[in-house]
């Protein structure tokens, strides 16, 4: 695949926030309250005139791009800023950030059955990045991906699916990183997904849209990440 100049030189800096990734995203904590809480507490915590209409849940399902990793509100991730759109137009919906900073496709495959426990509407898978890190077969990587994306549909077959695609830097070879980047579309292809073909889309390598650390995006950087997302799921709410 040719890049165009500007996007080689953001994907090199991707490489140098991706490789980073690994080293620094494990560390990080859980967010402050379970998402698991978030979901079993939903009821409580909406005024009663939103339970007069059952609100129907969004699940983001991703890493540290998810949670918001480094920004000083949690109100600045893009799950927060869908649910603040979402809000503004009168939409019943809420959004449930189920990211965990370090998450691989693996992970999150085993993770996935415990969150099934209440109907979903919109599933919004965000996950591979740390995959393509560890250099993991992309094989593999589609393979969990696939098994997730089933799990949620035997548990919620009226769910609508949203698969956000990632890239990986141009470092880890031409070979791999069309292989890698391939499975995306491949997945939305197979399953009938919504695809967001890149989710850090400008945004990755772009120092002003990145915190100091070079890895997490700022607020505005999420800003954008939120644009991205919107611009596929503002057609999929009824």
């Amino acid at each position: 695949m040719i890049l165009k100049l500007r996007e080689f030189f953001h994907l090199v800096g991707f490489a140098v926030l991706l490789t980073s990734i690994c080293l620094t995203v494990g560390c990080a904590g859980p967010t402050d309250n379970s998402t698991e809480q978030q979901i079993q507490n939903k009821d409580q915590q909406e005024p009663a005139a939103e339970k007069e209409e059952e609100r129907k849940i969004i699940l983001f399902f991703g890493n540290s791009l998810t949670v918001g990793l480094g920004l000083e509100d949690k109100e600045q991730a893009f799950p927060a800023l869908i649910q603040q759109k979402i809000d503004s137009l009168g939409l019943p919906y809420q959004c449930i950030n189920a990211g965990l900073s370090g998450e691989t496709s693996a992970g999150g495959r085993e993770r996935i059955d415990w969150l099934m426990q209440q109907p979903l509407s919109v599933f919004v898978l965000e996950l591979g990045a740390n995959d393509g890190l560890r250099g993991i077969p992309p094989s593999a990587t589609f393979e969990n991906l696939e098994a997730i994306i089933m799990k949620v549909q035997a548990a919620n077959p009226k769910c609508k699916i949203i698969l956000a695609g990632m890239k990986v830097p141009p470092s880890m070879g031409q070979a791999y990183f069309s292989e890698f980047e391939s499975i995306f579309p491949r997945l939305a292809t197979s399953l009938d997904l919504t695809l967001i073909p890149f989710l850090l889309e400008d945004v990755a390598g772009i120092e002003e849209l990145n915190q100091s650390d070079g890895i997490h995006p700022t607020a505005e950087g999420q800003q954008i990440m939120a644009n991205h997302v919107w611009s596929v799921l503002e057609s999929l709410l009824e």
